[in-house]
């Protein structure tokens, strides 16, 4: 069921910084921001030869970003993301297992503009898990 990994999540409390310590010091290639209002972030991506990091800023006072870095002021991982070919079918075998999935169920548009699902971190040993549909 699981593709490759899509990218790493580092959610941070300065975007502009953390873009200035990977672009900079660690001389990766950055894409500019983005704003995604329906996930209550800004993010850009760190591109690699084998995958992305994606660095994260809470965008608004409901962002679920903002209420991780209350418990993790300087910032760090916040989920892994997964490549799969057909997310609904993904959803319900996961759902069959006994695997809870985080909102209503409904794929919604990520930053890639492909469909979503976040997973509990709780089923996933701790780590909170996104599927993106390639």
């Amino acid at each position: 069921m699981l593709g490759r990994v899509n990218h790493i999540a580092i959610a941070v409390p300065d975007l502009a910084a953390a873009t200035a310590t990977y672009r900079d010091t660690l001389g990766a290639t950055v894409s500019a921001p983005q704003a995604l209002p329906e996930h209550g972030v800004t993010v850009v991506f760190v591109e690699l030869p084998n995958t992305k990091v994606e660095l994260l800023e809470p965008l608004g006072e409901g962002s679920p970003i903002a209420a991780f870095l209350e418990k993790a002021p300087t910032g760090g991982m916040h989920h892994i993301c997964y490549e799969v070919d057909d997310i609904l079918a993904a959803r319900d075998r996961l759902v069959a297992s006994g695997a809870r999935v985080l909102g209503d169920g409904t794929p919604k548009t990520g930053a890639h503009g492909k469909p979503v699902l976040f997973l509990h971190p709780k089923d996933f040993l701790g780590t909170l898990v996104e599927l993106e549909e390639v």
